[in-house]
């Protein structure tokens, strides 16, 4: 059985909250707790147990070579958990601790050697939620959360989201309502020079290098059989159930795939922006992700989006593509890996 605590994350003394204290103790007894940050759902466990982590991947059906990232709620837990701060590192995480940045760091040894998947490295981060602090502060150690979805699937931005994936493969869930930017924290390696961004997020490329200077991406954002050295990096992930294409291109361009797999027989489906939503009257479900004026509402919306196609028997999905400046590099990041990569 899956418990629902429900939290208003605009409480004081959130550490204070029945529910929070019951979730941190399942986290202290070995137990696994979904529970929001500012980006996604993340499903937590202690961090220092391989017996507890390992209930993450069996609720998720996560393969075992994934890294997690393990969250802290003061960056005076850093010093168990890391061998050395570098100084860029510093100056990241005081642009942007608490915040969706994960730094990668070289390991202490201290963390479940499940979390870091036999790498020597460890990635942390500081989230920007009231709610996931007092968890972190109520459990008494860093916890280890990916997102809170059966591997592969969207991630989950509400609680609904959670419980429709993982209900009664979990403890429980804090439901501390929707998150706020929707795609995954910003994950940058900072063992390397130049520092590397291994997954882009909710930490633009730009605000980056604006902090450090210069700034590399690592090929496994290109190439897909490379060894991950952070979640998301590898296998297929953040997809529907029918099979997603991107679209390069105008309107006119998918409404001609659309066209050509309504005369097949298809049943169709289009994620698309406000701005185009009456553009696709052939499709059989139109899936508004947000403004391309403001990306930032794409990506809040973007899994919201594609689990909705989820409700509809589909049988193929076409999506609208976005520029990859800003936000835009991790909403294309995103749509790649549901697409496995096709691109029309």
């Amino acid at each position: 059985m899956t418990i629902v605590w429900k939290v208003d994350p605009d409480a004081a003394n959130l550490t204070d909250d029945p529910g929070i204290r019951e979730a941190g103790l399942r986290i202290k007894r070995g137990e696994t707790v979904a529970f929001p940050t500012e980006t996604v759902y993340g499903l937590g466990a202690n961090a220092l147990s391989n017996e507890a982590v390992q209930k993450i991947f069996e609720a998720k059906g996560r393969p075992g070579d994934n890294p997690l990232i393990v969250h802290i709620s003061d960056r005076v837990q850093l010093k168990d958990l890391v061998l050395s701060v570098p100084r860029e590192a510093e100056v990241l995480m005081d642009a942007f601790w608490p915040g969706p940045l994960t730094i990668v760091f070289p390991a202490s040894g201290r963390v479940a050697d499940k979390v870091t998947a036999g790498l020597p490295t460890v990635a942390v981060r500081m989230p920007d939620h009231p709610v996931a602090r007092a968890l972190i502060e109520a459990a008494g150690v860093p916890i280890a959360a990916p997102s809170a979805n059966r591997s592969g699937r969207p991630s989950p931005t509400t609680a609904a989201h959670v419980l429709e994936d993982l209900t009664g493969r979990i403890a429980g869930i804090l439901d501390g309502g929707a998150t706020g930017v929707g795609v995954e924290s910003t994950v940058v390696d900072a063992t390397v020079r130049p520092l590397t961004i291994l997954r882009p997020g909710g930490v633009t490329r730009e605000q980056l290098v604006a902090c450090v200077g210069e700034v590399e991406s690592d090929a496994a954002l290109t190439t897909p059989d490379a060894k991950p050295k952070a979640p998301g990096m590898k296998y297929r992930h953040y997809a529907p159930k029918a099979p997603v294409y991107l679209v390069t291109g105008d309107c006119e361009r998918v409404r001609r795939f659309v066209r050509q797999a309504k005369a097949e027989g298809k049943a169709v489906g289009v994620l698309t922006t406000a701005e185009h939503r009456d553009a696709y009257p052939d499709a059989d479900f139109v899936a508004v992700a947000g403004r391309r004026t403001d990306l930032a509402t794409v990506a809040h919306g973007l899994y919201d989006a594609l689990r909705a196609f989820d409700s509809r028997a589909l049988d193929v999905i076409f999506s609208e593509t976005f520029e990859r400046a800003g936000i835009g590099e991790a909403i294309m990041n995103r749509l790649n890996k549901a697409a496995a990569h096709r691109v029309l």
